[in-house]
């Protein structure tokens, strides 16, 4: 087991067993006494295709933020990412190995009592719908960024509102189009975009189509604890997710429920690529996981 010790944080790895195959993880604690309740920590859950350390370091200097301010944080790779072993898994799959490296964090961590998961992209769509499959009492907040919920239609759709609407808006692209620099490859493109978008409003989609974003609807209705949604203005699957929620019936009001923290950051792309981006979504975490998770788990206490 490899270390690292700094004034702010430790970091060690770790690897455990899922399924019969074997899961590399890093483990970041915090160097000095917490400050905050030693018994929350964070799991950083990988989506798409990126590992442990995330885009851009995304991962690895977030966790090193959070132990800074006392929290302790495991990010793993799942079966067949990363370092870990086995055939690749997709975001739909991975709802055993999300348990096992609870599991793996409280072995490791024995003060641990309360997990927050943190998950960028398809990502947070699997720790909604972990919590869905296994309503684990351990999990006491979610804290989604950009959530998954592409489906063809969801795409056509914000494709036209979000692309082809602001190109129509601009004066270079009608000069494009009345000279016929505009290829009838993408006014093509466009008409079958339209198409999709309108089938989705008729309902053709199939039902085994939508069956994650039923489940992750579900799982966000019937959750009681925190849960902090993230959306990048610069993104369009954060704007596909926008979408999704006000016109699918099974998501009507849930991004306005009492226990759901918006916080949108418009000039950030998708995965926070830059330095503030970066550290806005940190600092907004370490925030809601002070005043939201901590301040539910003491009302919690006080009721029992």
């Amino acid at each position: 087991m490899n270390a690292v010790t700094t004034s702010a944080y430790r970091q060690q790895s770790l690897n455990f067993s899922c399924e019969g195959q074997t899961l590399q993880a890093v483990l970041t604690l915090p160097s000095a006494p917490a400050t905050s309740p030693g018994d929350l920590g964070v799991l950083v859950v990988v989506g798409g295709p990126q590992y442990r350390a995330g885009s851009h370091r995304q991962f690895t200097l977030l966790a090193r933020e959070l132990a800074r301010q006392g929290f302790p944080v495991l990010r793993f790779d799942h079966r067949g990412m990363g370092d870990s072993s086995g055939p690749l898994h997709d975001f739909k799959q991975i709802t055993p190995d999300i348990g096992t490296a609870i599991e793996a964090f409280q072995s490791a961590h024995p003060g641990l009592r309360r997990v927050v998961i943190w998950g960028l992209c398809d990502a947070a769509s699997a720790a909604l719908m972990y919590w869905q499959r296994s309503r684990d009492p351990r999990i006491a907040g979610l804290c989604l960024l950009n959530p998954w919920v592409r489906s063809e239609a969801s795409l056509a759709k914000a494709t036209v509102k979000h692309y082809y609407l602001d190109r129509l808006k601009q004066p270079e692209f009608w000069k494009k189009l009345l000279s016929g620099r505009v290829a009838g490859a993408a006014l093509r493109d466009l008409i079958g975009n339209l198409r999709r978008a309108r089938g989705a409003g008729a309902g053709t989609r199939a039902a085994a189509s939508m069956n994650f974003q039923q489940e992750m609807a579900l799982a966000w209705t019937e959750l009681k604890s925190p849960l902090l949604l993230i959306l990048s203005g610069r993104d369009l699957t954060a704007k596909e997710f926008l979408e999704h929620a006000q016109a699918d019936a099974a998501w009507q009001g849930l991004l306005q429920a009492p226990h759901v923290t918006r916080t949108d950051f418009p000039e950030a792309d998708h995965t926070f690529s830059n330095a503030q981006a970066r550290d806005q979504v940190a600092q907004a975490t370490a925030a809601w996981l002070c005043v939201k998770v901590n301040s539910s788990a003491a009302q919690v206490s006080a009721r029992s």
